[in-house]
């Protein structure tokens, strides 16, 4: 199965493993982003990274590492990493980047484009799917997000763009939780958890991510599994806060009739494109012997075809919502009328 273009185009050009992999990091004001940053472009991991950093505040990378004068604002590290600044288009920056490597002027292997804090990721991730070049030269591999412990609560409180970039993640970084009590902590993990299920937890020190675990992630790869913590639906009952931004997962023991269910989906992307942030479904497909996987950005989807189904599991259909005031509701009334006898 493969869900209509645009999403079928750049979900499917994606898999292509000769692209560049590209990480978007994001996260607050003050979250420690920077830092992150800063131990990628200086430490000896082996990895030649091109950091494109897109926030000019006080603590931006490039007061520190770029000299005011370079016309191209692209500095070599030397741990083989590129210091690189966007003072126009992001798309240009990738172009030129492109280029640059084709012609051997410069080399890297992967890239990471910071977010500003003050904005969710989600119109730097639809780069990689709605232009064509982009969408052909390079694959996003994840969103990676970091959360202040010690603000986390209270900006997830004030700010809808802080829990866009939650909503948003494949992965969560959880900094200065030695400032915060093991209460305030916990709490905030449980938050993190109900807003986003599909997003492991880390806790992070001063920087201190292993490069590993920031790459190669899979977040948008369609044949990836669909992991979601086991214990969300034990705490999902307990949510006391009013977050815009929140999840719910929809599980079906029958199969889902084919032309139905791409019909009703390709309806809801349309009409509340704008609050899906991010959504992901292993399903059970109608006459159907292998897994079908799809997922989407706001109003892009793509779907693939998975693995074959065992002998000796249960067949189900799962799929993850993570979105801002979503009608679940009405979501998980259409999708049950898109279910077919077994």
């Amino acid at each position: 199965m493969m869900l209509p273009t645009p999403a079928q185009n750049g979900f499917t050009r994606m898999q292509n493993n000769h692209m560049i992999p590209v990480t978007i990091l994001t996260g607050f004001l003050g979250a420690g982003k920077t830092t992150l940053l800063k131990r990628i472009l200086r430490d000896q991991h082996g990895q030649r990274i091109a950091v494109i950093e897109n926030e000019f505040g006080a603590e931006s990378i490039d007061n520190e590492l770029l000299f005011e004068d370079r016309q191209e604002r692209i500095v070599e590290m030397n741990n083989g990493c590129l210091c690189c600044t966007v003072r126009g288009d992001l798309v240009d920056m990738l172009g030129r980047l492109f280029e640059r490597r084709e012609s051997g002027e410069i080399a890297f292997d992967r890239v990471v484009i910071e977010t500003t804090g003050l904005a969710e990721p989600g119109p730097v991730a639809q780069t990689f799917f709605v232009d064509d070049l982009v969408a052909d030269r390079y694959l996003l591999d994840a969103v990676i997000t970091v959360v202040d412990a010690q603000h986390g609560l209270g900006q997830l409180d004030e700010n809808s763009e802080a829990q866009s970039q939650v909503g948003f993640a494949d992965r969560l970084l959880i900094s200065k939780s030695d400032l915060v009590s093991q209460d305030v902590l916990e709490s905030l993990q449980a938050r993190l958890l109900r807003m986003n299920p599909r997003a492991p937890q880390a806790l992070v020190h001063f920087g201190e991510a292993p490069i590993e675990s920031l790459l190669d992630i899979g977040g948008f790869h369609l044949n990836a599994a669909l992991e979601i913590d086991p214990n969300f639906l034990d705490t999902e009952a307990h949510h006391h806060h009013a977050d815009e931004v929140s999840s719910f997962v929809f599980k079906a023991d029958q199969p889902f009739h084919n032309d139905r269910f791409e019909g009703f989906m390709s309806a809801v992307s349309q009409a509340y494109g704008p609050q899906l942030l991010r959504y992901k479904g292993l399903l059970w497909m109608k006459d159907n012997e292998h897994q079908m996987v799809f997922q989407g950005v706001h109003m892009l989807m793509g779907g693939d075809k998975g693995r074959p189904w065992r002998a000796d599991e249960v067949r189900q259909s799962r799929i993850v919502f993570i979105g801002r005031r979503l009608p679940r509701d009405t979501i998980e009334k259409g999708l049950r009328q898109c279910l077919a006898p077994v």
